[in-house]
């Protein structure tokens, strides 16, 4: 994106790039700030006050206490703890001089307006003239913040209001002031989105801006609604969390994660809003009894719920607060019909239909549900001129600030606005006049989908327009509606999305691989593929919430109780031709791997070209934990990396001294490293992470925004086709150091096992990577082939499958989501 915007004012210093940046205010919220500007790669200076009565030395305690709180942090605030390096820290007093190598400033104090303001007369003449200055606050007014300040000063002030944690929280919203300059605007927008990952929203500058006006709006009517209808804490979590596409915690419990102070801090800010605003927004009695009381949520031990300390039973370690009494009581798991019956309805919109699709019923859950999401839906199009441009905006706002999973008018899109609005007539409930407009207008939902693409209802104009997206940010679904499907079946897609690329889309229930997946990517890969001769290359990736969960374990499953062996050795054999055919696939093929990303999914990455992968990554070859070993040329592939790592390392020829290289030190330590990674069946928590666990190449290049990843990888794809890519032929002379080796790793496994750090099983199935990895009972230094190891592989799994601790592994881990350690 330029950073020259017709119109800028002339008489502004130029902007600066984004090289150094400075947060002031090294408290929860700023010390995760710098964390993710350091993830970024840029160096950050972290400062906050000096402690009162402070000796020399510690006189900067404060920022290296969040520094050390980052580094133990849960979730991580770091991709990899090395980016702490990154973080330079100090204090108000004695480093300001820091800042005048800084090109953007995040001031991120305590929420008190005086305070801000005062801090900023503070650091001004310690600033280059263009340096950027942005403030982080959570809902005060923005230009009131900076409004003692000089001209010039205002000029490169503007808001931009993380989420917590920023690492994982993708809203950004910026809020623009009149006298903000365009360019400075522009750039940090663009490098939050593509260096940061945030999903940008504008807002404009009133009360809690866009996210926190909607969503403490939600939250104080679901209170308001639970005391008018004589529910439960526990009542209103359950209707608030997966059921209406909300996080599963619900309302309370999120409360407590967030703070509940926070929570009233924000609501105040409604008081400068307007009167309708100010009485809807009331903190109830209860709350400011419990904010009395200090009990703020997780941070004090208490809040809405309560933890049991050594709890019996870790599934019921809660008790939850009785709201009537201001006393704790065990938490009970309420049961309304209508959320048992939800649970088997795939899609949100479905869900809604099912909720409350034919308005309030009877009972309390669809009542409640029914009055909370029709006055969101009403509130959101009353605020929609104040707050924001245009509805998508708001959309975004609570998709990527409150993890909903539609927005306030996506959701009444579902449910249909005429039939709803109807239906509040007849009650004489309020409608909004946006919505009144909407009607009037012949339209009948807020978003349409049109030739050209998503559009969204214009309020002003009475009209669609096309729903802004920036340059580089697609989705898969956009190709699909423009392009068409080239291939499908109820597993993968193949999609056309433009510059000579196909992405072979997975959209199977959790993107689980099963048959359909395998001979849709085997059959399109193929060298005599047609879709190989039209192409000129191939992404992997998806638009679902995760890459892949990995191989269809229920297939296996009830393949193995029926004793279906040839079936079993079948679908490996044809699980191990489609990675093959990834990997020999004479165009290049990315793997754009995100979010989950486990077994047979990061095989699949493993014997991509290259790998584009989303930054957050949880990637693991995890078979050992449902007891079984990596059967589809995953296990060949980490063997391939040691080979070649130790060789690099040792300087050793493999193919001309295969003995001396089979007994190196080099192969033996690259072997058990990779043997770690598949034995204890390490998942990563970042990219960064997977790198160093070997699932990814050093040479592999990290999204950070998720929404980037589809076109980056065609990207990557598009250089490989145009710079000469060639695909590599079947590797036939890898040299492995057997048994005798291999012993080394076997005998680390039977220490492990006589500590009782793992079970007989366990223990088992190491033994089998170990045999894999060494490539079996042959002498030290033995040449064999990629599919000499790809046998092993399979015998392994074929010999796992019939063993009933692997069967019980399975059977538990589809029933509860977890490993067994059996």
């Amino acid at each position: 994106m330029s950073t020259a915007l017709a119109g800028a004012p002339s008489t502004i210093a130029a902007v600066p790039l984004i090289r150094r940046c400075a947060v002031l205010g090294a408290g929860t919220m700023g010390s995760r700030i710098a964390a993710h500007l350091a993830n970024a790669g840029l160096p950050v200076v972290l400062l906050d006050i000096v402690p009162a009565n402070a000796d020399p030395a510690g006189r900067s305690r404060i920022a290296a206490q969040a520094l050390q709180a980052l580094l133990k942090s849960k979730p991580a605030a770091f991709y990899d703890k090395s980016s702490a390096g990154l973080i330079t820290i100090g204090n108000f007093e004695d480093d300001l001089a820091l800042l005048k190598s800084c090109d953007w400033i995040i001031e991120a104090v305590t929420e008190d307006i005086s305070i801000k303001q005062a801090l900023l007369e503070k650091i001004a003449p310690h600033l280059r003239p263009d340096t950027i200055v942005t403030t982080n606050t959570s809902g005060l007014p923005v230009a009131s913040i900076a409004a003692k300040m000089p001209a010039d000063f205002r000029s490169r002030w503007f808001g931009t209001h993380f989420f917590n944690p920023p690492r994982y929280m993708r809203l950004l919203e910026i809020v623009r002031t009149p006298e903000a300059n365009p360019q400075a605007v522009a750039v940090i927008a663009d490098f939050a989105d593509r260096r940061l990952g945030k999903s940008i929203v504008y807002a404009h500058d009133t009360p809690n801006f866009i996210a926190n006006r909607i969503g403490v709006f939600a939250m104080l009517t679901a209170t308001a609604l639970m005391q008018e209808l004589d529910l439960t804490i526990e009542d209103v979590d359950a209707l608030t969390g997966s059921s209406i596409g909300w996080p599963r915690t619900g309302t309370f419990r999120l409360a407590d994660m967030v703070g509940i102070d926070v929570l009233a801090h924000v609501a105040r800010n409604f008081q400068s809003s307007k009167a309708e605003d100010a009485a809807a927004t009331k903190l109830p009695a209860f709350i400011e009894t419990i904010l009395e009381r200090k009990w703020l949520g997780d941070k004090t031990g208490q809040g809405f719920y309560k933890k049991i300390p050594d709890a019996p039973d870790p599934k019921n370690n809660r008790l939850a607060l009785d709201w009537k009494a201001l006393d704790y009581r065990p938490a009970q798991r309420p049961k309304f019909p209508s959320l048992e019956m939800a649970k088997n309805v795939e899609t949100l919109p479905e869900r809604l239909q099912l909720l409350i699709g034919s308005g309030p019923g009877k009972d309390k859950a669809s009542q409640f549900q029914w009055t909370l999401l029709t006055r969101i839906w009403n509130y959101a199009a009353d605020c929609l001129p104040e707050i924001a441009d245009d509805i998508s905006s708001i959309d975004r706002a609570m998709r990527t600030g409150f993890n909903w999973e539609l927005g306030p008018f996506e959701m009444w899109d579902a449910i249909g606005v005429p039939q709803s609005v109807e239906r509040l007539r007849a009650r004489n409930e309020h409608v909004s006049p946006q919505t009144e407009a909407l009607l009037a207008s012949g339209k009948t939902s807020w978003y349409s989908d049109t030739a050209q693409g998503r559009a969204e209802f214009n309020t002003a104009k009475r009209d669609y327009e096309p729903v802004h997206r920036p340059e580089g940010i697609a989705n898969i679904a956009a190709f699909k509606h423009a392009n068409g499907v080239v291939r499908k079946n109820a597993g993968a897609s193949l999609v056309d999305i433009g510059e000579g690329i196909a992405c072979l889309e997975l959209h199977s229930k959790k993107n689980a691989i099963g048959d359909d997946i395998v001979s849709l990517i085997t059959q399109t890969l193929h060298p005599d593929s047609e879709h190989v001769r039209n192409f000129r290359g191939f992404v992997i990736s998806g638009d679902a919430s995760d890459f892949s969960v990995g191989a269809n374990l229920m297939q296996l499953l009830l393949a193995m109780q029926e004793g279906d062996w040839d079936e079993v050795d079948l679908a490996v054999r044809a699980f191990q031709r489609m990675t093959s055919s990834i990997k020999f696939c004479p165009r290049p093929v990315v793997a754009a791997p995100f979010n989950l990303c486990l077994g047979g999914g990061t095989e699949i990455s493993l014997h991509a070209a290259a790998r584009q992968p989303s930054a957050e990554l949880y990637m693991g070859l995890v078979e050992a934990g449902v007891g079984l070993v990596p059967a589809g040329g995953g296990t060949k592939e980490m063997a391939l990396h040691a080979v070649d790592a130790a060789a690099v390392e040792s300087g050793v020829s493999p193919t001309e001294a295969p003995l001396k290289f089979a007994f190196s030190g080099e192969l033996q330590d690259a072997l058990r490293q990779r043997f770690e990674t598949i034995g204890m069946a390490k998942v990563s928590t970042s990219a960064a992470e997977a790198r160093g666990l070997d699932l990814l190449k050093p040479s592999d290049k990290i999204t950070l925004n998720r929404e980037r990843l589809l076109l980056d990888a065609r990207e990557t794809a598009v250089y490989l086709a145009e710079n000469g890519y060639a695909a590599p032929t079947p590797r036939t002379q890898i040299p492995v150091p057997g048994d005798q080796v291999g012993a080394t790793l076997k005998l680390g496994v039977h220490l492990m096992r006589q500590a009782e750090y793992i079970s007989d099983h366990d223990a088992k199935i190491g033994n089998h990577i170990v045999r894999i990895l060494c490539g079996g009972s042959v002498t030290p230094g033995t040449f064999v082939t990629e599919q000499y190891l790809l046998d092993l592989e399979r015998e392994a799994f074929l010999s796992l499958c019939g063993e009933h601790k692997t069967q019980e592994r399975i059977a538990f881990t589809l029933k509860t989501g977890k490993p067994l350690r059996n």
